[in-house]
């Protein structure tokens, strides 16, 4: 769900930033079906879920959203996390985002054959809609919930999910930027571990 802050977390080498998108469609045991770069995007894509599961500002957003929302708190806050990335991209990172954007789309659409048919079909539509860069808008956030909640299987509030960053903008944008620091520090320390 939260593809910008994957991508923005990996290294630029092409497989690697295929893998840290791989990661949401490969489980178990991973082995040599893919290229060692790619397999070491989805290890750090792993690494990163782990590391961010139980982090103290994750863990204080899901609170913030109301416990009506159950299971679903941690889906919008991977949306919301990928909103205040793509926002307040052009301070964390040195390509503009619309720059990054096309640069990934065009590593992805040449990775594409490689790919698992769910992920090349996902690849396609956010190509086509730019999802990356369109995360900054508001209104954007709330078709993307409204989407996630019919791919659910179980009812959900999904769908009404973007008033709880509207109520809650603030605290979560704190909460977004002391995990993004956190998380950039913790792939620095990973360094030659992956």
């Amino acid at each position: 769900m939260n593809y910008l802050f994957h991508l923005y977390l990996s290294p630029d080498t092409p497989a690697e930033l295929v893998g840290s998108i791989l990661g949401d469609f490969v489980k178990g045991r991973l082995d040599t079906t893919y290229a060692p770069d790619i397999t070491r995007g989805v290890v750090l894509h792993r690494r990163v879920d782990s590391f961010s599961h139980d982090h103290p500002a994750v863990r204080r957003s899901r609170l913030r959203i109301d416990e009506a929302y159950g299971h679903c708190r941690g889906v919008l806050v991977d949306v919301f996390y990928d909103h205040f990335l793509a926002r307040t991209w052009e301070c964390h990172h040195p390509l503009p985002l619309p720059v990054f954007a096309r640069y990934v789309y065009a590593v992805l659409e040449t990775h594409l054959p490689l790919l698992p048919l769910p992920m090349q079909q996902m690849v396609t539509r956010m190509i086509a809609h730019d999802w990356l860069t369109s995360y900054r808008d508001e209104a954007v956030i709330s078709r993307v919930l409204e989407r996630l909640s019919l791919r659910l299987r179980r009812p959900n509030l999904l769908a009404s999910g973007a008033e709880e960053l509207r109520r809650n903008y603030e605290g979560l944008g704190e909460d977004f930027e002391e995990f993004r620091k956190s998380a950039v520090a913790y792939v620095n320390g990973l360094t030659g571990e992956i």
